[in-house]
């Protein structure tokens, strides 16, 4: 009985298919401070367009509307498509100080957190979807195999959804 992941479960042409997503990436940064500290800008997120490495900066609790006087507030800083690639491969050390730098040139007089975190997004957000597979892709009726994921529709909740319901409707005949 030959194994359900042999080279047969997938045609040539859905490989190429599934070969053909390609994705974005980019870094994101946390930012973590001690309880009390005061980050003084009027808003809670910031989508800055005249930064060469910063695309989108959020005051945490802020956004969430969440004041504590036990908690700290903590901001998280996305990246640039851009810098993301040409950075792809660097340390996430040297990335971080990168993204804190430019950072100072937007928040100057920022504090000093008292934690960072730097994650890597390798593939952060879909560029060029599978075509001609609005939402899924069958791969394999007995046993039932069907992929599903922004890679087939767009990066946002609605292409999850959209993907999700896709795959459902897929399935209900062989459940």
């Amino acid at each position: 009985m030959p194994s359900v992941f042999s080279s047969t479960v997938i045609s040539e042409c859905q490989r190429q298919q599934l070969e053909s997503v390609s994705y974005s990436s980019r870094y994101a940064l946390g930012l973590f401070y001690e309880a009390g500290t005061k980050i003084d800008v009027p808003w809670a997120g910031q989508y800055i367009t005249s930064n060469p490495c910063i695309r989108f900066v959020s005051i945490d609790n802020k956004k969430r509307n969440i004041e504590s006087s036990e908690i700290g507030p903590s901001l998280v800083i996305h990246t640039t498509v851009p810098f993301g690639v040409t950075h792809l491969e660097h340390s996430s050390e040297d990335v971080q100080e990168l993204i804190f730098q430019q950072l100072e040139n937007i928040l100057p007089g920022l504090p000093q957190p008292v934690a960072m975190i730097c994650q890597k997004w390798r593939y952060s957000q879909v560029t060029n979807a599978v075509a001609n597979c609005p939402g899924q892709m069958t791969l394999h009726l007995k046993p039932s195999l069907v992929c599903g994921g922004d890679g087939f529709t767009q990066s946002n909740f609605d292409g999850c959804i959209t993907s999700s319901l896709c795959v459902l409707e897929a399935l209900k005949n062989y459940i």
